[in-house]
């Protein structure tokens, strides 16, 4: 069900990023694109949301309708932007829903205990201690993954998604990985995904749900056991069947539905 919207402008340090928000029943969803995505990554999740549903989506400073916006452009400012955020759209209680770098940044911003939020899902998160294939090598080759829009659909066809996108879907995410500057673009592979975070998110209280993907190469659920689970201890992992690293374009109503379930959890 398409979900009427509306804009509200956020005032940030250097400009104003533009929050979509629909809904009215709470606790709202927050929502916090990836590396390469923009508000529009959630649209088929949102689509599969009740109507009446509350949500909160806003491309990220330096990436797509925020490009704009100065950096620095690291994972402590996008927090920052991601709770100014909260803070002018979320009038009550609110749950974070962050995919990938998006998960990274919603660790942080758990970890700072702000008031109204009541839980946290990860959608095939960036963990908050990297992983050991995260070397110099990685991270540099990484860095070009979206040099042009040939290698994007590379990446697109044999990294990040398991399945074959619809071509609509596929023509935004070579759109929204192209729609940032060179700076925002390489500061997730050359720095982000590298910065180990396992000392502030032993502050996260809420209720955590991890949504992994079986054919996620990367971010694979055995790298979430072993690189998110042991700091987040209370977290609990679920895996997706049959669905790649772009689980909110690729599996959206099984995203979707586990955003249902987590709600309802959050009740008893």
């Amino acid at each position: 069900m398409t979900m009427t919207e509306t804009t509200i402008p956020v005032p940030l340090t250097g400009g104003t990023l533009d929050v979509r928000v629909g809904g009215r029943t709470g606790p709202a969803l927050v929502f916090v694109h990836y590396w390469g995505g923009s508000a529009d990554t959630w649209t088929g999740v949102i689509d599969h949301l009740p109507s009446e549903q509350a949500t909160v989506r806003f491309d990220q400073r330096g990436w797509g309708t925020s490009r704009a916006l100065p950096g620095p452009y690291h994972l402590d400012q996008l927090a920052d932007d991601l709770a100014r955020v909260v803070d002018a759209c979320v009038p009550g209680p609110f749950v974070l829903v962050g995919h990938s770098m998006g998960g990274k940044v919603s660790q942080l911003v758990a970890a700072r205990r702000p008031a109204g939020l009541a839980g946290l899902v990860l959608v095939a998160p960036g963990p908050p201690r990297p992983p050991a294939t995260v070397t110099d090598a990685y991270q540099q080759n990484l860095s070009h993954a979206y040099d042009s829009s040939e290698t994007v659909r590379y990446a697109l066809d044999h990294v990040l998604a398991a399945t074959s996108l619809p071509e609509a879907v596929r023509s935004t995410a070579v759109r929204d990985s192209l729609a940032a500057g060179a700076e925002a673009r390489q500061e997730w592979p050359l720095r982000g995904i590298a910065q180990d975070i396992t000392s502030a998110v032993r502050d996260i209280e809420v209720p955590v749900s991890v949504l992994g993907a079986e054919n996620d190469v990367v971010e694979p659920p055995h790298v979430l056991r072993a690189c998110l689970l042991p700091h987040i201890p209370h977290a609990t992992l679920t895996t997706v069947p049959a669905a790649g690293h772009l689980l909110p374009v690729e599996a959206p109503a099984a995203v979707a539905s586990a955003l249902g379930e987590f709600l309802i959890s959050l009740q008893h």
